[in-house]
């Protein structure tokens, strides 16, 4: 079917009003970068979902991770996105505005090429992802235990879509079809969306980035609905396959275990946190142990915002007291985060 076809039939939809979920920021991003809303009808409302992991980390990690930097001999490093969240006495960039012991890394590698220089000071990565990330997180640490390196500590945020997606599920029962993330599926395949398919009579499609992709996977779960099918389709073939990346899996399953976690937002949700496995515990900077941070900071949407219960501009404190430069909530702080991303682009 051609491009235009789809957008004719898209934009002149006129069934019953229909909400969709795509539950990756990057796809939120190309949505609002390509104009996607502008070539659907109002009636298929677009919200966004917990796919980014920044967003659903808890204020307990941030306040962890400050505790590390804040010792002597100790260096903290995080990827940039994580530098702005705010924890409850200020964030990583605060901290590094201080001159305290705080850094921006490219790769983990890079820190245990560090640590391995430094052996008198403890090197701590702040991990936070989601599959996407977490197999790099299992080679760092073969990396270090391969080099006898001590000094190496993780304190790990990495957690896993699918117990989110079926959290969702279980809790809104007013979202009709799910867009997959495109990055996390080509690690975890698209044969994991099945069950939640068949259990909740619901379409997920796998998208890729581009706006005919996007297009495409909003045609195909409407006309799913319209016919009365929930399937799962994945419509980014040349970088998704069924049964997923199985090395990368394989790492994730050799150095992590599966745990109960606290998605910021959302609450606990079981086993889907990753934590180290109790052989690798001497890399571990204590992840586990902040299931007790329910609450976001007072006047925070952005609980609601994660799970589409709200857009991003009917917040009260988006664009006022909340901004990328001053943000009050991680989703205005991540490349990835909705209120970011809509303050970005409106």
């Amino acid at each position: 079917m051609k491009t235009e076809d789809v957008i004719k039939y898209l934009k002149e939809y006129d069934g019953r009003p229909l909400k969709l979920m795509e539950v990756c920021g990057t796809h939120t991003a190309s949505i609002f970068k390509n104009g996607i809303r502008s070539l659907i009808s109002p009636k298929i409302k677009l919200i966004s979902g917990p796919g980014c992991p920044v967003c659903v980390t808890p204020t307990a990690y941030i306040d962890r991770v400050l505790d590390y930097a804040a010792k002597p001999d100790h260096m903290v490093y995080t990827f940039g996105d994580m530098m702005k969240v705010p924890g409850k006495c200020g964030s990583l960039s605060d901290m590094k505005g201080k001159g305290i012991n705080v850094g921006m890394m490219y790769s983990p590698f890079e820190v245990i090429e560090k640590a391995a220089a430094n052996p008198e000071k403890t090197y701590v990565i702040a991990a936070v992802g989601f599959e996407t990330t977490a197999p790099i997180y299992a080679l760092a640490v073969q990396e270090a235990a391969k080099r006898g390196i001590k000094n190496l500590k993780l304190v790990t945020a990495l957690k896993t879509v699918i117990p989110a997606l079926s959290w969702i599920c279980e809790n809104q029962d007013d979202i009709d079809g799910f867009i997959c993330p495109g990055h996390v599926s080509v690690i975890i395949g698209s044969g994991v969306y099945e069950a939640l398919a068949e259990k909740y009579n619901k379409p997920f499609v796998v998208a890729g980035f581009e706006p005919e992709h996007l297009l495409a996977v909003i045609y195909d779960i409407v006309r799913q609905i319209e016919c009365g099918k929930s399937d799962v389709k994945n419509l980014y073939k040349n970088a998704v396959r069924d049964e997923g990346n199985a090395k990368a899996i394989k790492a994730i399953n050799e150095y992590f275990e599966t745990g109960e976690a606290t998605w910021r937002g959302l609450g606990s949700i079981p086993d889907s946190g990753l934590y180290l496995k109790p052989q690798y515990a001497e890399y571990d900077g204590g992840s586990r142990g902040l299931d007790r941070d329910m609450e976001l900071p007072k006047g925070c949407s952005c609980g609601s915002v994660i799970v589409g219960k709200l857009n991003p501009n009917e917040c009260p404190m988006f664009g006022k007291s909340c901004t990328p430069l001053h943000p009050y909530g991680p989703c205005m702080v991540s490349a990835e985060g909705a209120c970011g991303i809509w303050y970005r682009s409106i």
